[in-house]
């Protein structure tokens, strides 16, 4: 009884982080270990909802797929390869899982020129949009030139802010002190891409 005290009070992750805290859980998860389960669960659900989230999906949808990914975590683990790169597969499963959800999203019903005669527009007005719709435009455009490794970490870093960087790093498998300066550098490429195109927005 006393070694079974001490095991829970000294779990053997106590004191890793990152892929070694990771890969430690999953190891005692497969042996049942529900505590290294919810350990996992409670470090890297961030990361699942901030990909969830950055993929469009709505709040409640959002949640739907953090539990399915979840989930499909359970069924694999003793089939996941390689316990250290436990973040990537979770990174991966989560984009096609939202994907998929995305796919299914219900068509608009078409709206009446009689019904929207009688309802409040709570839209910006014409010139207003146009100008918003020309920014995102840019923005959009000069993201989707830069490097995929900058596109991902401003996508987790922007969602995640700057609380979250641990997990972008261990994610992305980079240095936790490069996290920012190399955020740095992909947000200044991006401000000259948009320079390019005739003036930052």
């Amino acid at each position: 009884m006393t070694d079974a005290k001490t095991a829970e009070a000294n779990p053997p992750w106590e004191g890793l982080q990152g892929h070694e805290l990771y890969a430690a859980c999953m190891h005692e998860a497969r042996a049942g270990n529900r505590e290294a389960m919810n350990r996992l669960v409670a470090e890297l659900t961030p990361l699942v909802w901030q990909v969830a989230r950055g993929n469009g999906l709505d709040r409640h949808v959002a949640e739907d797929v953090v539990q399915t990914v979840w989930l499909a975590l359970f069924r694999s683990l003793d089939t996941l390869a390689d316990p250290k790169a436990l973040a990537a597969w979770l990174i991966t499963t989560t984009r096609r899982e939202s994907r998929k959800v995305g796919s299914r999203k219900p068509q608009p019903v078409p709206l009446t020129d009689e019904l929207a005669d009688t309802m409040p527009s709570t839209q910006p007005a014409p010139e207003a949009e146009v100008l918003r719709a020309e920014r995102d435009r840019r923005l959009w455009a000069a993201f989707e030139m830069l490097p995929q490794r900058c596109q991902e970490l401003l996508r987790l870093t922007v969602l995640g802010g700057r609380a979250e960087y641990r997990l972008v790093a261990d994610a992305l498998r980079m240095p936790h002190g490069s996290i920012g300066p190399t955020r740095g550098r992909c947000l200044d490429r991006m401000r000259g891409l948009l320079d390019a195109q005739g003036g930052s927005v």
